[in-house]
């Protein structure tokens, strides 16, 4: 063999593979977004027939369940557009205090589904039903109530935002990732500035679940905020740390298929762990977390959850050539 092509072959072979951009895509978001979107549909058709809680309330799961693997992604079209899907947190109270003013002052926008888009975000989607649907102050309202105009007009709108997301990404996004570094790509120049972005929203997003999904009702140990558990009156709190993690895993997973086949054994178990941790808490709203036994059990999720976050920086991040201390908060 020639000296040149010699070196040339050493070279390909000592180049670190390309992580899985069309995977990730193709395998995971665009798929996932095309569910939510499922789901939506079915959870605004269930209402427009009977608006009512005990009606709406499977395919309001449903749709939740849906929502949460893909409800971390801050990117493209997901940036804004999660706001208004899944407002939370909520801390100072904004989706009861507008949702109460809606239904005070009668006002007409709940029969409106187009003109709710110029609501506020607090009395749209996924947290504005989950009020209305098992809040007792908000829940006890016949089929012919403004409450239940009001329900299947968030269902409605939104149905609306999740076909618009799936849409975003299927007909423009999903491109620019796929092209980054082409000649006029101005929003990743570089093929490894895409990889990075996908990196960044797996590790933000276990960061999120440690620090929010499960730090908000943690608290501190003298002070604990069961009442700050995300999506606490569905019960769904506990589902929602654990679908928001297989949400992390499968996309890091798809993400991997370029540089290890898809194989991260590290990340498998790990991921393990979560499922075992979160199978040892008794309740799935955290509302028991005062309890210093039920407190210890969800610290052990906690650090389950940030485990899964290390070992996909082993795993994933080491191959692609990110540092350890790469910061998922900038990217850098």
């Amino acid at each position: 063999m020639k000296p040149l092509r010699l070196a040339a072959l050493i070279v390909a072979l000592a180049a670190p593979a390309s992580a899985d951009v069309d995977g990730a895509l193709d395998r995971h978001i665009l798929p996932a977004l095309g569910t939510f979107a499922a789901a939506t549909e079915t959870l605004a058709d269930t209402a427009a027939r009977d608006c009512r809680p005990e009606a709406v309330r499977p395919a309001y799961q449903a749709a939740f369940d849906a929502w949460m693997p893909v409800a971390d992604l801050r990117l493209g079209p997901s940036e804004t557009g999660a706001l208004s899907i899944a407002f939370w947190p909520d801390s100072r109270g904004f989706t009861p205090r507008t949702l109460t003013g809606l239904i005070a002052d009668g006002d007409p926008v709940a029969r409106d589904v187009a003109g709710y888009a110029d609501v506020s975000i607090a009395a749209r989607g996924l947290f504005a039903l989950d009020m209305l649907l098992y809040d007792d102050a908000f829940a006890d309202y016949a089929a012919d109530s403004y409450s239940c105009a009001l329900v299947a007009t968030i269902a409605a709108d939104l149905d609306r935002q999740a076909e618009a997301l799936s849409a975003a990404w299927a007909d423009a996004y999903a491109e620019t990732l796929r092209s980054a570094g082409a000649s006029g790509n101005a929003t990743f120049l570089t093929e490894d500035e895409a990889v990075r972005a996908l990196y960044t929203q797996i590790l933000s997003g276990l960061e999120f679940t440690a620090d929010q999904r499960l730090g908000a009702p943690l608290g501190t140990f003298d002070r604990p905020r069961p009442t700050r558990a995300e999506a606490r009156r569905s019960g769904r709190s506990l589902r929602n740390v654990v679908l928001a993690a297989q949400g992390a895993h499968d996309l890091a997973t798809a993400l991997a298929e370029g540089l290890t086949d898809g194989a991260l054994p590290q990340t498998a178990a790990a991921m393990e762990t979560v499922r075992d941790a979160a199978d040892a808490i008794d309740d799935p709203a955290f509302q028991d977390i005062t309890d210093s036994q039920a407190r210890l059990r969800a610290e052990v999720l906690q650090q389950a959850v940030r485990g899964l976050r290390d070992a996909i920086a082993a795993e994933l991040g080491a191959p692609l050539g990110i540092a350890a201390g790469f910061n998922s908060q900038d990217g850098d």
